[in-house]
């Protein structure tokens, strides 16, 4: 038995022995201290990947955002602050912070300026990935930073890969933070910012492990009193850095099992013959847990949204509340960009039950007078048409009906000129209940 324990120790020491084509430590600290200066190529470098990373974000390319990783520097200045907390160097530390500051802010004003000034102004879903932090997030900035203090460490550099990680992490929120300030959108600029500072602050924990895991030499003064104060400082820095984080990871996890609990709730226990569920989100505080679900077709009864709460146990839901919104214009808070997005779901899906969406008017008519007022009002519209939807399922009858009206415009209206349009299109048609979906 103490052979096979011994054979098996000698297998992990051999093979996962980080000691082996370790460089010297002075040639580590070299060349990543070379690394946190953002100044001349490495600035210029910075600002160029900045605008490519924009690009395939602005046209969800995540193939060019992946592009945009390859030529990336920002590696640099969080390397060096987690590697001086390692080695106990205050100076690296504040270097690194300070670079970091930088290259964030330049960053930021880089992807605002190209988000101010391209024509396509949708949130595509690269983008939108990065307005909050997942798990997923968390863990590629952790391990991004543990690839790239590895690569450092060694004789034959390439940091080409950990880098590309690490850029994964830090580059896209920036660049979403950018498209945040362009649109005037806050929620995104600060989910993005949130996001940012959270990988960043794990890049760092994981560089400061590694260079913990390595043994590297921590700095020696030769006065006892500088030496107790830079302790004390890097103490404090870390215990700043890893505490909020630990925190942050903490509701960052939870949030996801929540969501895919309350994913799983819904798809799991809301099918109901004459009901749909055209729209759901969930909401995650430290005060408020929320499931929130709007349906279509037949209300369901007080028994029943009874038990659908009572069950919220069984998905380890407990303290979440249930909000269900009933009525085709409950609180008109319907969304029939909602409505196509479900019955394109549910088309598709493979359940027996499958929805279908007839189409009344396969080829919508133009009103040519309504149409020539609308060129009055909006030049910039293009084309134009009304017509009604029938939502029905396969084995009922006809559930509801819905005129809308379709347009699409040579640049996006304004929310407040759609909801105009919409008031004013319900008058000329005399239709209070006609919908608007604007392209």
């Amino acid at each position: 038995m103490s052979n096979l324990l011994q054979r098996f120790r000698y297998f992990l020491t051999h093979r996962f022995n980080l000691q082996e084509d370790k460089a010297d430590e002075a040639t580590i600290i070299s060349s990543i201290r070379k690394n946190i200066d953002f100044r001349g190529a490495n600035l210029w470098a910075l600002i160029f990947a900045i605008f490519i990373a924009s690009i395939g974000l602005n046209v969800n390319s995540t193939a060019v955002i992946i592009g945009a990783m390859l030529v990336s520097p920002i590696m640099g200045p969080v390397m060096g602050i987690g590697l001086g907390i390692g080695i106990n160097d205050l100076e690296m530390v504040k270097k690194g912070g300070k670079n970091l500051a930088i290259a964030t802010i330049i960053s930021i004003i880089t992807s605002t300026i190209y988000f101010s000034i391209t024509p396509l102004h949708e949130a595509q879903s690269e983008l939108l990935a990065r307005t909050s932090p997942s798990t997923w997030d968390v863990f590629i900035a952790f391990f991004g930073g543990m690839a790239g203090m590895v690569a450092a460490s060694r004789k034959e550099k390439n940091n080409v890969i950990p880098g590309v990680a690490i850029a994964t992490a830090l580059m896209p929120p920036l660049c979403t933070a950018g498209f945040g300030l362009a649109m005037g959108n806050w929620y995104f600029f600060l989910g993005a910012i949130y996001l940012y500072f959270i990988n960043s602050v794990f890049i760092v924990i994981a560089t400061f492990l590694m260079a913990r895991y390595l043994k590297m030499h921590r700095k020696v003064f030769n006065d006892p009193g500088v030496q107790k104060k830079v302790t004390r400082y890097v103490v404090a820095i870390v215990v700043i850095t890893i505490i909020p984080s630990i925190y942050m990871a903490y509701r960052i996890v939870n949030k996801s099992i929540f969501e895919s609990n309350a994913r799983k709730f819904v798809e799991q226990e809301f099918h109901f013959q004459n009901t749909q569920v055209v729209s759901k989100s969930f909401t995650y505080t430290s005060k408020i847990k929320e499931i929130d679900l709007l349906l279509i077709g037949a209300e369901l009864g007080k028994p029943v949204i009874d038990s659908l709460k009572h069950r919220l146990n069984n998905y380890r839901l407990r303290n979440v509340q249930l909000r269900i919104r009933q009525g085709l214009n409950a609180k008109q808070q319907l969304d029939l960009s909602q409505i196509k997005a479900s019955i394109l779901e549910d088309v598709f899906s493979t359940r027996t039950n499958i929805d279908t969406i007839k189409i009344t008017n396969k080829i919508p008519k133009l009103d040519s007078v309504v149409l020539t007022e609308m060129k009055v009002l909006y030049p910039a519209v293009k084309t134009f048409g009304v017509s009604k939807i029938a939502i029905r399922r396969l084995d009922t009858s006809l559930v509801d009906t819905q005129k809308v009206a379709l347009a699409s415009f040579t640049k996006p209206l304004r929310k407040v000129d759609v909801i105009k349009l919409q008031l004013w299109l319900q008058k000329r048609y005399q239709s209070a209940g006609l919908k608007l979906i604007a392209q």
